[in-house]
């Protein structure tokens, strides 16, 4: 079972790596799949204690990804990428996914932004912008101006690959299984 597991995310984090350098964008045609035999395959190993395990992962990777989506810095296929690593790691792992890969998306970000200094300020002045408003209103609002739309467009699947395949090695390494087992 964890050669299978293994081997379908590594080989889906590498087609969602690729086809979203090349498109910025995760296809349906990958994540749905993904999401659906995580849960088939752990249901039919481990009964309903196995769907359990893949319905956990795949809760913690949607609604990890699904709250930066609804504020507009996410895209709808890194959260099915997300959930569909989910439904195949676990509970456990899933989340060690989920915060590998935040921290990989940090990096990754501000290298770009390192790469594209002549943007910083304008980041910056955002970020402090909407912190300023949420100090004194207790509301979040981001709207990025015109010269904000001019920001280069992160390919988050590869953070989430990243991430993921990281999460699986320290996962392995702790407990002797890339899922938490059943």
């Amino acid at each position: 079972m964890e050669i299978l597991v293994i081997v379908m995310l590594t080989a889906a984090l590498l087609v969602a790596t690729i086809t979203d350098i090349r498109s910025q964008r995760i296809p349906n045609w990958l994540t749905f799949p993904l999401i659906l035999t995580g849960l088939v395959v752990h249901t039919m190993h481990g009964g309903l204690d196995g769907l359990k395990l893949a319905g956990g992962g795949f809760a913690i990777g949607f609604i990890g990804m699904a709250i930066p989506y609804f504020l507009g810095v996410m895209g709808a296929g890194d959260v099915k990428l997300m959930a569909g690593v989910g439904a195949w790691l676990g509970t456990s792992a899933a989340f060690t996914a989920f915060l590998f890969t935040s921290l990989a998306g940090g990096v990754y970000a501000l290298g770009v932004l390192l790469f594209h200094r002549h943007l910083l300020k304008v980041v910056w002045g955002s970020i402090v912008a909407s912190f300023s408003l949420l100090i004194s209103t207790r509301k979040f609002h981001f709207a990025p101006t015109s010269s904000e739309q001019s920001l280069p467009r992160l390919c988050y699947g590869v953070a989430i690959a990243v991430g993921s395949i990281s999460a699986m090695v320290v996962h392995a390494m702790q407990t002797g299984s890339v899922t938490g087992g059943y």
